[in-house]
């Protein structure tokens, strides 16, 4: 699979993700307060967008590691957006209200890089078990 083709799957997750997180938000809204809502709507979101990422966007299998690493991601995202926000508003004096939504633009192609190394980065311990001899079996 090309990277062109991993970069478009990584965006419909992307917005499979941000409809599964608003659509959740809204029920949890429901009965519980909004930052709860928003808090486990987020973590329920990010869980499904682990397993979309890594079985569509690069078709690799989910491990804990990759599955523990997985919040980076959104590490990377929070970093570059808030960065952009801040560089847009104060330095450039655009408008904070579309200024994150230009800066969460420019993040998608970093949170992209990262998302790919986390998922497509081999396992150790399956490193290991591929340099394991298979052990000699006596014919009898």
């Amino acid at each position: 699979m090309t990277v062109q083709v991993q970069m478009v799957r990584f965006a419909l997750v992307g917005a499979v993700n941000t409809g599964t997180y608003f659509g959740l938000y809204l029920a949890l809204l429901t009965w519980l307060p909004y930052v709860a809502a928003h808090v486990l709507a987020f973590l329920l979101s990010m869980v499904g967008s682990f397993f979309l990422t890594s079985y569509f966007t690069y078709r690799t299998r989910p491990t804990w590691r990759k599955f523990l690493l997985f919040p980076l991601t959104n590490a990377a995202n929070f970093v570059v957006t808030t960065c952009g926000v801040y560089l847009l508003v104060d330095v450039l004096h655009l408008s904070s209200r579309y200024s994150p939504l230009i800066a969460q633009a420019s993040a998608i192609p970093i949170t992209f890089v990262v998302s790919r190394m986390i998922m497509l980065r081999p396992d150790p311990a399956a490193r290991i078990q591929e340099r394991e001899p298979e052990p000699v079996r006596s014919a009898g």
